[in-house]
Protein backbone atom coordinates (compact mmCIF):
# COMPACT_ATOMS: atom_id res chain seq x y z
CA UNK A 1 0.00 0.00 0.00
CA UNK A 2 1.17 3.64 -0.64
CA UNK A 3 3.06 4.93 2.09
CA UNK A 4 1.52 8.30 1.90
CA UNK A 5 -2.30 6.63 1.50
CA UNK A 6 -1.30 5.04 4.93
CA UNK A 7 -0.19 8.19 6.76
CA UNK A 8 -3.30 9.76 5.28
CA UNK A 9 -5.58 7.02 6.39
CA UNK A 10 -4.12 7.05 9.68
CA UNK A 11 -4.26 10.65 10.05
CA UNK A 12 -7.68 10.81 9.15
CA UNK A 13 -8.60 8.43 12.21
CA UNK A 14 -8.82 10.78 15.72
CA UNK A 15 -7.35 8.61 17.89
CA UNK A 16 -7.20 10.76 21.07
CA UNK A 17 -5.36 9.00 24.12
CA UNK A 18 -6.31 6.18 25.03
CA UNK A 19 -9.07 5.52 21.52
CA UNK A 20 -7.14 4.03 18.44
CA UNK A 21 -10.07 5.06 16.58
CA UNK A 22 -9.47 2.03 14.57
CA UNK A 23 -5.61 2.77 13.84
CA UNK A 24 -4.30 -0.63 14.91
CA UNK A 25 -6.82 -2.78 12.66
CA UNK A 26 -5.76 -0.57 9.93
CA UNK A 27 -2.26 -1.51 10.41
CA UNK A 28 -2.91 -5.09 11.06
CA UNK A 29 -4.65 -5.60 7.95
CA UNK A 30 -1.94 -4.24 6.02
CA UNK A 31 0.28 -6.90 6.90
CA UNK A 32 -1.86 -10.07 6.93
CA UNK A 33 1.28 -12.20 6.95
CA UNK A 34 2.54 -10.91 10.20
CA UNK A 35 0.99 -12.94 13.58
CA UNK A 36 -1.11 -10.69 15.00
CA UNK A 37 -2.19 -10.22 19.01
CA UNK A 38 -3.81 -7.57 20.41
CA UNK A 39 -2.74 -7.07 24.29
CA UNK A 40 -5.49 -4.66 25.37
CA UNK A 41 -6.27 -2.96 28.50
CA UNK A 42 -9.50 -2.39 30.29
CA UNK A 43 -8.74 -2.53 33.88
CA UNK A 44 -10.62 0.25 35.20
CA UNK A 45 -13.18 3.21 33.86
CA UNK A 46 -10.10 5.44 33.83
CA UNK A 47 -7.90 3.96 31.09
CA UNK A 48 -10.72 1.47 29.71
CA UNK A 49 -10.39 1.51 25.90
CA UNK A 50 -6.36 1.13 25.47
CA UNK A 51 -5.62 -0.57 22.68
CA UNK A 52 -1.94 -2.56 21.83
CA UNK A 53 -1.12 -4.67 19.15
CA UNK A 54 1.73 -6.93 19.02
CA UNK A 55 2.39 -8.32 15.04
CA UNK A 56 5.64 -10.19 14.59
CA UNK A 57 7.23 -12.39 11.60
CA UNK A 58 9.70 -14.77 11.52
CA UNK A 59 12.06 -15.45 8.64
CA UNK A 60 14.56 -17.02 10.54
CA UNK A 61 16.94 -17.95 13.01
CA UNK A 62 18.95 -14.73 13.32
CA UNK A 63 18.22 -11.20 14.93
CA UNK A 64 15.03 -10.30 16.19
CA UNK A 65 14.04 -6.31 15.86
CA UNK A 66 10.92 -4.49 16.74
CA UNK A 67 9.72 -1.19 15.63
CA UNK A 68 7.43 0.49 18.22
CA UNK A 69 5.52 3.71 17.91
CA UNK A 70 1.84 4.93 19.49
CA UNK A 71 -1.38 6.00 17.31
CA UNK A 72 -2.63 8.08 19.82
CA UNK A 73 -2.26 11.71 19.52
CA UNK A 74 -3.37 14.92 21.64
CA UNK A 75 -6.34 16.88 21.23
CA UNK A 76 -6.07 19.25 18.51
CA UNK A 77 -6.92 22.38 19.92
CA UNK A 78 -8.33 25.31 18.20
CA UNK A 79 -7.16 27.53 15.26
CA UNK A 80 -6.49 25.35 12.75
CA UNK A 81 -6.45 26.75 9.10
CA UNK A 82 -7.75 23.34 8.03
CA UNK A 83 -9.74 20.14 9.69
CA UNK A 84 -7.34 18.74 11.93
CA UNK A 85 -8.68 15.14 11.57
CA UNK A 86 -9.20 15.16 7.68
CA UNK A 87 -5.79 15.62 6.29
CA UNK A 88 -4.65 18.14 3.62
CA UNK A 89 -1.60 17.83 0.91
CA UNK A 90 -0.37 22.01 0.67
CA UNK A 91 2.99 23.05 -0.88
CA UNK A 92 5.07 19.56 -0.20
CA UNK A 93 3.99 18.81 3.26
CA UNK A 94 0.80 16.86 5.00
CA UNK A 95 -1.35 18.51 7.42
CA UNK A 96 -3.14 16.80 10.73
CA UNK A 97 -2.96 16.08 14.03
CA UNK A 98 -0.15 13.67 14.81
CA UNK A 99 1.69 14.31 11.50
CA UNK A 100 4.91 14.32 13.34
CA UNK A 101 4.28 12.57 16.91
CA UNK A 102 3.75 10.42 15.32
CA UNK A 103 1.75 8.82 12.58
CA UNK A 104 4.39 9.73 9.72
CA UNK A 105 7.08 7.24 11.95
CA UNK A 106 4.43 4.52 12.06
CA UNK A 107 3.20 4.69 8.54
CA UNK A 108 6.80 4.86 7.79
CA UNK A 109 7.96 1.62 9.58
CA UNK A 110 4.77 -0.29 8.31
CA UNK A 111 5.26 0.34 5.04
CA UNK A 112 8.96 -0.46 4.92
CA UNK A 113 8.27 -4.14 6.29
CA UNK A 114 5.23 -4.28 3.23
CA UNK A 115 7.87 -3.30 1.25
CA UNK A 116 10.63 -5.65 2.76
CA UNK A 117 7.63 -8.89 2.45
CA UNK A 118 7.73 -7.84 -1.31
CA UNK A 119 11.24 -7.81 -1.86
CA UNK A 120 11.72 -11.59 0.06
CA UNK A 121 8.80 -12.42 -2.31
CA UNK A 122 11.21 -11.89 -5.53
CA UNK A 123 14.23 -12.82 -4.50
CA UNK A 124 15.50 -9.15 -3.92
CA UNK A 125 16.28 -8.95 -0.63
CA UNK A 126 16.78 -11.55 2.24
CA UNK A 127 16.03 -11.55 6.02
CA UNK A 128 17.59 -13.59 8.46
CA UNK A 129 15.32 -13.17 11.61
CA UNK A 130 12.45 -11.95 13.09
CA UNK A 131 10.82 -8.76 12.90
CA UNK A 132 7.85 -7.23 15.47
CA UNK A 133 5.91 -4.23 15.51
CA UNK A 134 4.85 -2.56 18.76
CA UNK A 135 1.97 -0.57 18.42
CA UNK A 136 -0.39 1.52 21.45
CA UNK A 137 -2.87 3.90 22.18
CA UNK A 138 -1.66 4.83 25.18
CA UNK A 139 1.70 6.79 25.25
CA UNK A 140 0.41 10.40 25.13
CA UNK A 141 -1.10 10.07 28.32
CA UNK A 142 0.28 8.12 31.34
CA UNK A 143 1.16 6.00 29.29
CA UNK A 144 0.68 2.74 31.70
CA UNK A 145 -1.08 0.30 29.85
CA UNK A 146 0.42 0.56 26.63
CA UNK A 147 4.10 -0.56 25.21
CA UNK A 148 4.77 -1.86 28.92
CA UNK A 149 1.87 -4.17 28.45
CA UNK A 150 3.33 -5.96 25.29
CA UNK A 151 6.29 -6.17 26.96
CA UNK A 152 5.48 -7.46 29.40
CA UNK A 153 4.12 -10.27 27.25
CA UNK A 154 6.93 -10.74 25.17
CA UNK A 155 8.90 -11.23 28.10
CA UNK A 156 6.55 -13.75 29.46
CA UNK A 157 7.50 -16.00 26.16
CA UNK A 158 10.98 -15.46 26.03
CA UNK A 159 10.30 -13.02 22.69
CA UNK A 160 11.99 -9.99 23.84
CA UNK A 161 13.83 -8.38 20.74
CA UNK A 162 17.58 -7.98 20.51
CA UNK A 163 17.37 -4.42 19.75
CA UNK A 164 14.46 -1.73 18.88
CA UNK A 165 13.89 1.64 16.88
CA UNK A 166 11.47 3.87 18.48
CA UNK A 167 9.69 6.04 15.31
CA UNK A 168 9.51 9.28 17.45
CA UNK A 169 9.99 12.33 15.59
CA UNK A 170 13.46 13.34 17.17
CA UNK A 171 15.17 15.35 14.16
CA UNK A 172 15.80 18.95 14.22
CA UNK A 173 16.40 20.80 11.02
CA UNK A 174 16.65 18.35 8.50
CA UNK A 175 15.74 14.94 8.30
CA UNK A 176 18.70 12.57 9.81
CA UNK A 177 20.45 15.17 11.95
CA UNK A 178 19.71 13.89 15.03
CA UNK A 179 19.57 9.96 16.75
CA UNK A 180 18.20 9.80 19.99
CA UNK A 181 20.71 7.29 21.74
CA UNK A 182 18.81 7.41 25.09
CA UNK A 183 16.31 9.89 27.48
CA UNK A 184 17.15 12.04 30.36
CA UNK A 185 14.45 10.73 33.39
CA UNK A 186 12.02 13.14 35.33
CA UNK A 187 11.62 14.21 38.85
CA UNK A 188 9.12 15.49 40.08
CA UNK A 189 9.27 17.28 43.84
CA UNK A 190 7.21 19.67 45.84
CA UNK A 191 8.90 22.22 48.77
CA UNK A 192 6.64 23.11 50.90
CA UNK A 193 7.60 26.13 53.59
CA UNK A 194 5.44 25.89 56.73
CA UNK A 195 5.08 29.41 59.06
CA UNK A 196 2.68 31.04 60.91
CA UNK A 197 -0.09 33.23 59.27
CA UNK A 198 -0.99 36.62 60.83
CA UNK A 199 -1.59 39.94 60.07
CA UNK A 200 0.39 42.12 57.81
CA UNK A 201 0.40 44.85 60.10
CA UNK A 202 2.24 43.09 62.78
CA UNK A 203 5.04 40.69 61.17
CA UNK A 204 6.90 40.52 64.07
CA UNK A 205 3.82 38.37 64.91
CA UNK A 206 3.94 36.04 61.82
CA UNK A 207 6.28 33.59 60.39
CA UNK A 208 6.55 34.23 56.66
CA UNK A 209 7.59 31.58 54.35
CA UNK A 210 7.53 33.69 51.97
CA UNK A 211 10.15 35.83 52.92
CA UNK A 212 12.07 32.65 54.05
CA UNK A 213 11.85 31.02 50.47
CA UNK A 214 13.31 34.33 49.58
CA UNK A 215 16.54 34.14 51.34
CA UNK A 216 17.16 30.52 49.60
CA UNK A 217 15.35 30.65 46.80
CA UNK A 218 18.40 31.22 44.69
CA UNK A 219 20.02 28.28 45.87
CA UNK A 220 18.27 25.67 44.13
CA UNK A 221 15.85 27.80 41.71
CA UNK A 222 17.62 26.95 38.27
CA UNK A 223 20.51 25.17 39.79
CA UNK A 224 22.62 22.38 37.72
CA UNK A 225 22.44 19.24 39.48
CA UNK A 226 25.62 17.74 37.86
CA UNK A 227 27.89 19.01 34.79
CA UNK A 228 26.47 16.27 32.27
CA UNK A 229 27.89 13.65 30.50
CA UNK A 230 29.03 12.79 26.88
CA UNK A 231 25.30 12.21 25.94
CA UNK A 232 23.56 14.21 28.84
CA UNK A 233 23.12 18.29 29.38
CA UNK A 234 23.06 18.85 33.18
CA UNK A 235 20.32 17.67 35.04
CA UNK A 236 18.78 21.56 35.69
CA UNK A 237 15.89 22.20 39.02
CA UNK A 238 13.32 23.74 37.29
CA UNK A 239 10.62 25.83 39.00
CA UNK A 240 6.84 24.88 37.71
CA UNK A 241 4.52 26.58 40.27
CA UNK A 242 4.72 28.29 43.30
CA UNK A 243 1.34 28.48 45.54
CA UNK A 244 0.41 30.47 48.94
CA UNK A 245 -1.60 32.81 50.79
CA UNK A 246 -5.43 33.53 50.13
CA UNK A 247 -4.71 36.39 47.65
CA UNK A 248 -5.71 39.38 49.82
CA UNK A 249 -3.41 41.98 51.14
CA UNK A 250 -3.66 41.88 54.94
CA UNK A 251 -2.40 38.23 56.15
CA UNK A 252 0.86 36.58 55.62
CA UNK A 253 0.63 33.04 54.19
CA UNK A 254 0.99 30.01 56.87
CA UNK A 255 2.68 28.05 53.89
CA UNK A 256 4.48 28.28 50.50
CA UNK A 257 4.41 25.43 48.22
CA UNK A 258 6.89 25.36 45.45
CA UNK A 259 6.63 22.54 42.59
CA UNK A 260 9.60 21.59 40.78
CA UNK A 261 10.95 19.14 38.01
CA UNK A 262 14.39 17.76 37.14
CA UNK A 263 15.01 16.11 33.68
CA UNK A 264 17.89 13.80 35.45
CA UNK A 265 20.75 12.41 33.77
CA UNK A 266 22.68 9.28 34.53
CA UNK A 267 24.54 11.19 37.05
CA UNK A 268 21.70 12.30 39.34
CA UNK A 269 18.86 10.24 40.70
CA UNK A 270 16.02 10.86 43.52
CA UNK A 271 18.63 10.02 46.45
CA UNK A 272 21.14 13.06 45.33
CA UNK A 273 17.96 16.02 44.76
CA UNK A 274 17.10 15.02 48.24
CA UNK A 275 20.44 15.36 50.00
CA UNK A 276 20.99 18.79 47.73
CA UNK A 277 17.61 20.39 48.93
CA UNK A 278 17.60 19.23 52.66
CA UNK A 279 21.12 20.26 53.09
CA UNK A 280 19.50 24.23 51.56
CA UNK A 281 16.10 23.63 53.99
CA UNK A 282 17.66 22.38 57.02
CA UNK A 283 18.92 26.20 57.20
CA UNK A 284 15.56 27.69 57.57
CA UNK A 285 15.34 30.08 60.23
CA UNK A 286 13.63 28.90 63.74
CA UNK A 287 10.04 28.66 63.18
CA UNK A 288 10.17 27.17 59.99
CA UNK A 289 9.72 23.86 58.95
CA UNK A 290 9.59 22.55 55.81
CA UNK A 291 8.02 19.12 53.88
CA UNK A 292 10.01 17.58 50.61
CA UNK A 293 8.42 15.10 48.19
CA UNK A 294 10.11 13.56 45.25
CA UNK A 295 8.75 11.15 42.77
CA UNK A 296 10.65 9.53 39.71
CA UNK A 297 8.49 10.06 37.00
CA UNK A 298 10.94 8.17 34.49
CA UNK A 299 15.12 6.72 34.63
CA UNK A 300 17.39 8.00 32.42
CA UNK A 301 19.09 5.51 30.23
CA UNK A 302 21.74 5.16 27.72
CA UNK A 303 22.44 3.02 24.69
CA UNK A 304 26.20 2.31 24.06
CA UNK A 305 27.33 3.97 20.89
CA UNK A 306 29.24 0.90 20.18
CA UNK A 307 25.89 -1.37 20.11
CA UNK A 308 25.29 -2.50 17.01
CA UNK A 309 21.84 -1.17 16.94
CA UNK A 310 23.63 2.72 17.24
CA UNK A 311 26.39 1.75 14.42
CA UNK A 312 23.66 0.28 12.21
CA UNK A 313 21.17 2.87 12.01
CA UNK A 314 24.29 5.69 12.10
CA UNK A 315 25.54 4.07 8.66
CA UNK A 316 21.58 3.18 7.26
CA UNK A 317 21.19 7.15 8.01
CA UNK A 318 24.09 8.12 5.98
CA UNK A 319 23.81 6.02 3.40
CA UNK A 320 20.50 6.69 2.75
CA UNK A 321 19.94 10.62 3.76
CA UNK A 322 23.76 11.85 3.05
CA UNK A 323 23.51 13.56 6.94
CA UNK A 324 25.68 11.95 9.56
CA UNK A 325 23.12 11.85 12.85
CA UNK A 326 24.51 13.57 15.69
CA UNK A 327 23.81 11.03 19.01
CA UNK A 328 21.74 12.65 21.78
CA UNK A 329 19.25 12.27 24.55
CA UNK A 330 18.04 15.38 24.07
CA UNK A 331 13.71 15.66 24.69
CA UNK A 332 11.51 14.37 26.95
CA UNK A 333 10.51 10.67 27.58
CA UNK A 334 8.97 8.28 25.54
CA UNK A 335 8.26 4.65 25.32
CA UNK A 336 11.62 3.69 24.44
CA UNK A 337 12.80 3.54 28.41
CA UNK A 338 9.98 0.91 28.84
CA UNK A 339 12.54 -1.33 25.78
CA UNK A 340 15.40 0.09 27.29
CA UNK A 341 14.41 -1.30 31.05
CA UNK A 342 13.50 -4.65 29.86
CA UNK A 343 17.31 -4.69 28.34
CA UNK A 344 16.30 -4.11 24.76
CA UNK A 345 19.26 -1.76 22.89
CA UNK A 346 17.19 1.05 21.67
CA UNK A 347 17.32 3.32 18.99
CA UNK A 348 14.76 6.66 18.58
CA UNK A 349 14.70 7.96 15.15
CA UNK A 350 11.98 9.96 12.98
CA UNK A 351 10.74 13.46 11.43
CA UNK A 352 11.60 16.66 12.44
CA UNK A 353 9.61 17.72 15.55
CA UNK A 354 9.10 21.65 15.08
CA UNK A 355 5.08 21.31 15.19
CA UNK A 356 4.82 18.20 17.36
CA UNK A 357 1.48 18.70 20.03
CA UNK A 358 1.45 22.12 17.57
CA UNK A 359 -1.58 23.79 15.62
CA UNK A 360 -1.30 22.97 11.82
CA UNK A 361 1.08 20.21 12.74
CA UNK A 362 2.53 19.05 9.69
CA UNK A 363 5.27 17.10 8.02
CA UNK A 364 6.76 16.79 4.85
CA UNK A 365 6.15 14.10 2.55
CA UNK A 366 9.96 14.04 1.57
CA UNK A 367 10.59 13.66 4.79
CA UNK A 368 8.27 10.88 5.32
CA UNK A 369 9.47 8.96 2.35
CA UNK A 370 12.73 9.23 3.34
CA UNK A 371 12.03 7.54 6.75
CA UNK A 372 10.50 4.65 5.04
CA UNK A 373 13.86 4.22 2.82
CA UNK A 374 15.92 4.59 6.01
CA UNK A 375 14.45 1.60 7.93
CA UNK A 376 13.88 -0.30 4.89
CA UNK A 377 17.78 -0.12 4.23
CA UNK A 378 17.69 -0.67 7.91
CA UNK A 379 16.03 -4.11 7.86
CA UNK A 380 17.98 -5.20 4.12
CA UNK A 381 21.26 -4.56 6.07
CA UNK A 382 20.01 -6.59 9.20
CA UNK A 383 19.17 -9.05 7.08
CA UNK A 384 21.84 -9.51 4.33
CA UNK A 385 24.68 -9.62 7.41
CA UNK A 386 22.31 -11.89 10.06
CA UNK A 387 24.05 -9.46 12.68
CA UNK A 388 23.06 -11.55 16.35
Amino acid sequence: MDLIKILTELLSRPSITPDDAGCLEFIRRILPSYEARYVDFTGNEKDYGVKNLWLRRRYGSGAHIAFAGHVDVVPAGSGWDSEPFNPIQKDGFIYGRGAQDMKSGVAAFVAACEQLEGFIASGKSEFDGTISLILTSDEEGEGKHGTLEVLNLMKSEGALPDFAVVAEPTCESVLGDSLKVGRRGSINGKISIIGKQGHAAYPEKCANPAHALALIFDKFAGVDLDSGSEFFAPSKLVITDIRGGMEVTNVTPERIDIMFNVRNSNLTDTDKVRSFLEAILKDLDEGFSYDLSLRAGSKPFLTDKNSLIVRAMSDVIKRTLGVTPSLNTKGGTSDARYLSAFGVACVEFGVINDRIHAINERVSVKEVNGLKDVFLNLLISIGQKKLK
